[in-house]
């Protein structure tokens, strides 16, 4: 008996869309038919069986085509597979596909990855990481500061810094299972510290604007520091230990070479669950700001000043959007090249624009520079003023202990 279902089609299709961004584009390639034969064990063949399938389209050269069956086994979740089945031969048009059972068949093909997305990924993920480090070398440095708390925005950098950085190099644990365990798990914490970290920010610039109806650097007075670090890393450590509790088995090396989360028992929603709804607070705390700041940019002037002022809040209104996390909706959009690398470039520059807003249109930022920078300048140059070290060492010492009686005691 020979028929086709397209009922598993759909299933495929709706599972492939969800990857999208995370590994390789799957895509059916040919109907969905099933074959059985009465009075005949269909489990276990005594010969292959041979079966010539049309392809719906050409295969480009970067695809690769599958021979896949329809398993169906008790206590375990429905999925597509390749065991007992085999490409015998495939071209342009259409595969024979080599079988030692009968089931429900079809043609599947994966497209691997674009090289240059993944150069271009690779790249701009460098470029980030550098501008996360600078940004959390300014934050570390601003520290002592009464009036400024970068405490969300330098945990935001830490952990979103260190996934991307993991990212890099997790498919490299794939033949030590305990290290991909770890790895998988470690991404896992992060990639949703990460999330939770960029709730607070856009939560403290909500708060913010509604009390100063202006953007600008965070007072002391937002969020306590220590609520932060209780929110910001005991949600993503609750949301882990759960996962791994209830599923243990759940990290590890993936079908798509990668140490990630398994997509057995629909494990990866407890990564896809807790971003999406992280991402939706987000862009309501986003909006709800928009909605705030309303009033300030109707009562904007038209003149030169007061233009200036006007484009650097909205390039600061789109920079925070990116900073905020919601260009990553972007990855539910990943049919197209232009989706794709709009996605890449925008995620992976999250410290770049978080540096440039918080970091150089900073004007108190931009001051403690200035002295950094003097005291350095001091320390390198005044040895050469002196004909002896230890005038040098003296006058080096008592000026940084006047710079620094004077940052422990600002006026």
């Amino acid at each position: 008996v020979w028929s086709t279902n397209t009922q598993h089609m759909h299933v495929l299709q709706g599972q492939t869309k969800e990857r999208a961004f995370l590994e390789n584009r799957t895509e059916m390639y040919s109907d969905v038919f099933t074959v059985v034969l009465p009075s005949v064990n269909n489990t276990n063949l005594t010969e292959p069986v041979n079966f010539t399938i049309q392809h719906k389209k050409k295969v480009p050269e970067s695809g690769i085509v599958t021979c896949v069956f329809w398993e169906d086994k008790e206590g375990e979740t429905m999925r597509w597979s390749v065991e007992g089945c085999w490409v015998a031969y495939s071209d342009e048009n259409y595969t024979v596909c080599s079988c030692s059972h009968l089931s429900t068949f079809a043609l599947i093909m994966q497209i691997g990855e674009n090289p240059f997305l993944d150069w271009l990924n690779r790249m701009c993920v460098m470029v980030g990481l550098f501008f996360f480090a600078l940004a959390v070398f300014t934050f570390l440095l601003c520290s002592w500061n009464p009036k400024i708390n970068h405490t969300a925005r330098l945990h935001l950098c830490l952990s979103l810094g260190l996934s991307h950085l993991l990212l890099l190099w997790n498919d490299r644990y794939l033949e030590h299972e305990l290290a991909c365990t770890v790895m998988a798990g470690l991404l896992h914490f992060l990639v949703v510290a990460s999330f939770v970290w960029m709730s607070l920010e856009a939560l403290q610039l909500y708060l913010l604007v509604r009390r100063l109806n202006k953007v600008q650097v965070i007072q002391r007075d937002g969020l306590p520091r220590l609520l932060l670090y209780l929110i910001g890393y005991g949600v993503p450590f609750v949301i882990v230990g759960i996962s791994a509790l209830v599923y243990s088995d759940g990290y590890g090396a993936t079908e798509a070479g990668v140490c990630w989360l398994s997509r057995q028992h629909n494990f990866n929603w407890a990564l896809t669950g807790p971003v999406i709804f992280l991402l939706g607070l987000n862009w309501i705390l986003f909006c709800a700001t928009l909605w705030s700041l309303r009033p300030t940019l109707a009562n904007m002037k038209s003149d030169v000043s007061q233009s200036k002022d006007t484009r650097l809040i909205v390039f600061k209104i789109l920079a925070q959007f990116v900073i905020l996390g919601c260009t990553w909706i972007l990855g539910f959009y990943q049919t197209n090249l232009f989706f794709q690398v709009l996605f890449i470039v925008l995620n992976s520059q999250q410290g770049t624009f978080l540096f440039i807003v918080h970091c150089l249109l900073n004007k108190e930022v931009r001051e403690e520079y200035i002295k950094w920078l003097t005291c350095s300048i001091r320390s390198v140059v005044s040895p050469w003023k002196y004909n002896t070290l230890s005038q040098a060492v003296l006058e080096i010492f008592t000026v940084h202990c006047f710079v620094c009686e004077k940052y422990d005691h600002p006026q």
